[in-house]
């Protein structure tokens, strides 16, 4: 059974989403608020950063978004903030985040100035460690500094904040980024001279200026003329202190090395006397299950919610979707790339239908055979395959086919390919589409206004 839940929370519920429960505010930024939560079954806190859709669509944002979500997704680890899930309603985004209540390392070194040597290569252990995963898995941070460093209660760093981070996907054709980001201190040589950089060596610049910051209480390179700034980071002008034992005078001194063809690596700097003293790699969490869309109903006012099973039904029973997944089909903000590493534009393909869901198998399944395709049916889903045996890279073809109920008077048929021929892909979708498509709802679905789509779906 599908359920519509669209009333007004209840002021009996409180201020809830789901199995959580909201609490005071932690933080505000420019597309809305981060706050304290609690999980109801289990007890533990969590932060929920809630984004409210507008303000991301109105200040451009969405690609930045995607990818903060979608680089939080991949990334596993002790020292980052770890994202369990992403909700949202037809105004807002919700992200399920770690609660990490030690502080920023910005505040610890404001209040109590530069650390041991022994602290402070600790915290920096970690930091590489941290850093250094996040490489490993295609991600580069591109802002690292004081304030996206967090510390829990056992003074552990938790590094958080990747908005402007990159993926392999933005890396041009020469090998390096393009974007010129990050905090003015923090900021790599190379990227001021804006003719490309390596997001793994600019990581490494901006990590070296933290450890200087944590061994001494103060920036390497600082002044309130931003061009003496920049000329002084171009430079790597900056003083190393004395009192510093030898081993960090060295570390630092090679790290802050103007030239990135020259500067120390992360491999090298694992390797390295200074760090390795005491020093205990961390152990990922990769094999821990993915950030996950919440299957619980949440009370939330104009929510659609569709759960993500159907409870008892028929192993043929077509597969129910959740707002999120509902919202992401729209092109006001697509979100549907945070959760899939292809191309959705070449490897999926979705359409309307208000047939039955046992009518469309069928009818589907009577389609493609006509068009010399194989069907295999498994748990409600149908593939479709066309395989040349004389030459399999020319006509050859692997779909996914899958029915999903949106209400009991509209369908969403999705196919994906797995592999095969572009141009036969095509030809498949377009001969589905025209015969099973409902293309009046079709252009809803594509509609700008989401509103439009839960009004429709509250009337059926």
């Amino acid at each position: 059974m599908v359920i519509l839940n669209l009333g007004r929370k209840k002021e009996s519920q409180g201020n809830r989403l789901g199995k959580y429960v909201l609490g005071r505010t932690l933080g505000e930024g420019n597309f809305g608020k981060v706050k304290l939560a609690r999980n109801t079954d289990s007890g533990q806190l969590f932060a929920i950063k809630i984004l409210d859709k507008n303000k991301v669509i109105d200040l451009n944002n969405a690609d930045q978004i995607k990818r903060e979500i979608s680089t939080l997704k991949l990334l596993k680890h002790p020292n980052v903030v770890r994202l369990y899930e992403v909700l949202a309603s037809k105004s807002k985004i919700y992200m399920v985040l770690e609660y990490v209540n030690g502080g920023e390392l910005f505040d610890k070194i404001s209040s109590k100035g530069k650390l041991s040597e022994a602290d402070g290569r600790k915290l920096f252990q970690q930091l590489i460690d941290g850093v250094s995963y996040c490489h490993n898995k295609g991600v580069f941070h591109r802002d690292l500094k004081l304030e996206n460093v967090l510390l829990d209660t056992k003074g552990n760093i938790k590094i958080t904040d990747f908005n402007l981070s990159a993926l392999p996907q933005h890396i041009k054709a020469d090998g390096l980024l393009h974007t010129t980001c990050g905090s003015p201190n923090y900021i790599a040589p190379e990227i001021l001279a804006n003719r490309g950089y390596d997001g793994a060596k600019s990581d490494v610049w901006s990590c070296g200026v933290l450890l200087y910051v944590i061994l001494t209480g103060y920036l390497p390179f600082d002044d309130r003329n931003l061009a003496v700034l920049y000329q002084k980071i171009l430079k790597g002008d900056c003083q190393i202190p004395k009192w510093l034992s030898p081993g960090a005078q060295n570390i630092i001194k090679r790290i802050l090395d103007p030239n990135p063809k020259t500067r120390i690596s992360m491999a090298m700097i694992k390797e390295n006397e200074w760090f390795k003293e005491g020093y205990t790699p961390a152990n990922p969490d990769d094999e821990e299950e993915d950030a996950y869309i919440d299957d619980e109903a949440f009370s939330i006012q104009e929510v659609v919610y569709l759960p993500l099973e159907s409870q008892g039904g028929s192993p043929g029973s077509p597969t129910l979707i959740n707002a999120f997944q509902l919202i992401g089909m729209s092109s006001c903000l697509d979100l549907s790339g945070f959760f899939e590493k292809e191309d959705v534009s070449e490897r999926k393909i979705r359409f309307t239908s208000n047939h039955s869901p046992k009518d469309l198998i069928e009818r589907i399944e009577d389609i493609v055979t006509e068009m010399g395709f194989r069907v295999q049916k498994k748990n409600g889903k149908l593939k479709v395959i066309q395989e040349n045996k004389a030459q399999k890279s020319l006509g050859s073809l692997s779909v996914a086919a899958e029915v999903f109920e949106i209400s009991p008077s509209l369908r969403v048929v999705e196919l994906r390919k797995s592999y095969g021929d572009a141009s036969v892909y095509r030809q498949l979708c377009k001969k589905l589409s025209n015969d099973l498509g409902d293309h009046q709802t079709q252009q809803l679905v594509n509609s700008e206004d989401i509103g439009l789509l839960e009004k429709n779906l509250e009337a059926s």
